[in-house]
């Protein structure tokens, strides 16, 4: 697998409207895009530092798996995304080859229109890891 770059660093948050002010009006970001990824039941926000995007993750349900993360552990980061050059199929078959376990069998739709897949964080030395195509 040829990864390119941090795709972005996904962030749970309670409320976008209430976490857009600290990284707008306090770090000097820009948020570009919001939409909501009805299959994911989220709600995302993307702001861009150099590079590399950060995604704010809203839960729009109580049974989004954002929801669930902010219920256990708090607001913070989610998880992190990197973009693969040769395909996420590609890239989840060679996680498969090398024992990785995953949580998406195939690349599916995520914001932003990008194909996405995750890895499971107890192969992932506990940090949830989301391929995107680049």
């Amino acid at each position: 697998m040829k990864i390119s770059h941090i795709e972005h660093l996904g962030i749970a948050v309670k409320s976008i409207e209430e976490a857009l002010p600290y990284y707008e009006n306090v770090l000097g970001l820009k948020c570009y895009n919001i939409e909501t990824v009805e299959d994911q039941k989220v709600k995302t926000a993307f702001l861009k530092v150099g590079d590399t995007k950060i995604e704010l993750l809203e839960p729009t349900s109580p049974e989004s798996t954002i929801a669930k993360f902010i219920e256990n552990k708090g607001q913070g980061i989610h998880h992190i995304a990197f973009a693969v050059e040769d395909g996420v199929a590609n890239a989840l078959a060679e996680c498969e080859e090398n024992g990785i376990k995953i949580i998406d069998k195939a690349p599916r739709k995520g914001a932003e229109g990008l194909n996405i897949a995750f890895l499971h964080p107890k192969s992932t030395q506990g940090v949830l890891t989301e391929l995107c195509e680049s």
